[in-house]
């Protein structure tokens, strides 16, 4: 016999669960259900033409009515990029730190463009670690945790069953850029009180001990910078401010100016100086066509490319592409950051390229030049002494990272049972003394490509990948819808299948292959054209997969011949 759910909070993940990105957790009491972070991720190499992945929604689309609120808990892609895809659908409340929202407020006008009152269309309230928020059943205490981003806070949500931590993308840094420690106290307090459920980032839980400070890379930039000649080029993650801060005092300190290449660099620098997290020196900042007249030591760009996506900008300088910089032998290009799950072949492919220009590369194997915004083990533990969770549930990060995180709970206290392995989609039902599986809800993937939204499916894949490896081959016919007798052809033109004027001999086959089949067929079976074109997919498919032991995509085009 099936549990009752009854008075019972629900935890439902539409993402960031075994994977990087997309991060989006449903909570549900009765009649009310809030959302934390409205995260997107990017493709992979297995999605040819899509954009951006964003989480399905069709739970919160039926439920709309019982939605409270999103609440963010940063301001990183992942976190709040899908916002603008899905909050023109529910139009609910959203509540962020102000950097956090700033950056919100960015995205959605590069959406929908600036001449969009954002403020008149959407609710955008702002909050501050130490805020309270009362969203119907659900009560929550907002703290601040130091992350690569500023203005990351974490979640204390009081519900009719108990108190949830959510850790929000977290470390513990006890010597942050800008002095804002992580609110342990806090936390401690929750502990006393009692936590029934510990939400847990875990991107870096298989790796020992604790994640170095921010202040690391400050240090070692200013080492790199005294040994540099020439132009310095510094990539990073755009939303990583603190980065951005200490390259800038880097510059100011050996007397170089700052470009700026990159539109979401560009975009960020300007949000973050804007609303008082990024401090620029006056006259440090130039534009990027200035940096070409100046000497090459007074000059620092700061690019956008640390993970070696084809059409961003460091890529581009690194195959000679870019409209505004020419990467020249005595460069430096600094690489701070480390590629994120599938980007590992992007990254080195750029970096070899930039070595054959002739430029000095310094990455992660030549000192810290880039830590990580996560948690390592050790700060796991720290968050477990101080809560004292009675559940804990791995979030945000690869099913590894999870088993790792599991395998730490339960060394650290936690019985196995109570710790919650939970899948996409799942939604486990919560109370004080048990937590259960209470079904499924719709979950997974939406494709944005272009001003498409949901409309790249699996079968769309499918084809961008066979004509991406394969080809196609394109069939044209001209009937009379009279008589239904072949007019003309069939003509075969192909693209990307083979080079046509060295295949000549197996193109003339394939014709007149399919010139006798076409001929055994009775004039009544021309009227039919699905007949005719799974003959020509039939018959062409098989030559060419005996022949060249290819699959192409075979396009069979029909016409109708008819006189004015």
């Amino acid at each position: 016999m099936a549990k009752s759910a009854k008075n019972s909070l629900s935890i439902i993940p539409l993402g960031g669960i075994s994977e990087i990105g997309k991060n989006m957790l449903v909570l549900e009491y009765g009649k009310d259900i809030i959302i934390v972070d409205s995260g997107l991720k990017f493709p992979n190499e297995e999605l040819p033409g899509v954009d951006l992945v964003i989480p399905n929604i069709n739970y919160l689309r039926t439920n709309k009515e019982k939605i409270r609120g999103i609440i963010l808990t940063h301001g990183h892609e992942d976190h709040i990029g899908a916002l603008p895809y899905i909050l023109p659908e529910l139009n609910v409340p959203v509540y962020g730190t102000k950097l956090t929202l700033g950056l919100a407020r960015r995205k959605l006008a590069d959406r929908f463009g600036p001449a969009r009152n954002m403020l008149k269309d959407f609710s955008l309230n702002e909050i501050t670690p130490g805020d309270v928020l009362k969203l119907g059943a659900m009560k929550i205490e907002f703290f601040r945790v130091n992350h690569s981003i500023p203005d990351g806070v974490g979640l204390a949500i009081h519900t009719p069953v108990g108190l949830v931590v959510h850790s929000g993308d977290f470390k513990i840094d006890q010597t942050p850029v800008d002095g804002r420690v992580m609110d342990l106290n806090k936390l401690g307090v929750y502990g006393e009180r009692g936590v029934l459920l510990f939400i847990c980032d875990t991107t870096n839980a298989q790796r020992e001990g604790s994640t170095p400070s921010e202040k690391v890379v400050g240090k070692t930039l200013l080492d790199v910078f005294a040994t540099c000649e020439q132009r310095i080029i510094v990539t990073t993650f755009a939303s990583n401010v603190h980065r951005v801060q200490q390259i800038i005092n880097a510059a100011a300190a050996f007397g170089r100016k700052v470009a700026l290449s990159g539109r979401s660099m560009i975009g960020v620098v300007d949000v973050a100086s804007e609303l008082g997290y990024l401090h620029i020196p006056n006259d440090t900042l130039i534009e990027l066509d200035e940096a070409k007249s100046m000497p090459a030591n007074k000059v620092v760009i700061i690019t956008t490319g640390s993970q070696g996506e084809p059409m961003a900008a460091l890529t581009r300088m690194s195959v000679k592409s870019h409209r505004q910089v020419q990467i020249m032998p005595g460069d430096t290009v600094i690489i701070s950051a480390t590629p994120i799950p599938g980007n590992a072949k992007l990254v080195a492919r750029t970096i070899d390229n930039l070595f054959r220009i002739g430029a000095r590369v310094v990455y992660s194997v030549d000192g810290t030049v880039h830590v990580s915004g996560h948690a390592s083990q050790e700060e796991i533990k720290t968050m477990i002494n101080l809560l004292k969770p009675k559940y804990v549930m791995p979030f945000h990060g690869e099913y590894r990272h999870h088993v790792h995180f599991s395998r730490l709970a339960v060394e650290m206290g936690i019985p196995e049972e109570n710790v919650i392995k939970v899948e996409l989609g799942e939604r486990w039902a919560l109370r004080q003394q048990e937590v259960f599986l209470n079904g499924k809800v719709t979950a997974g993937e939406v494709m944005v490509d272009g001003l498409g939204v949901g409309d790249v499916g699996n079968v769309v894949l499918h084809d961008r990948q066979v004509l991406s490896t394969e080809g196609f081959v394109v069939v044209v016919l001209v009937v009379d819808p009279k008589t239904g007798a072949l007019l003309t052809g069939p003509e075969i033109v192909s693209r990307g299948f083979v080079y046509m004027r060295e295949s000549m001999e197996l193109m003339v086959e394939a014709k007149a292959l399919l010139t006798k089949e076409l001929n055994n067929l009775k004039p009544a079976q021309f009227k039919k054209w699905s007949l005719l074109k799974d003959v020509i997919t039939r018959v062409l498919s098989s030559f060419i997969q005996q022949n060249t032991g290819r699959k192409p995509v075979i396009l069979p085009i029909i016409s109708e011949y008819r006189e004015e």
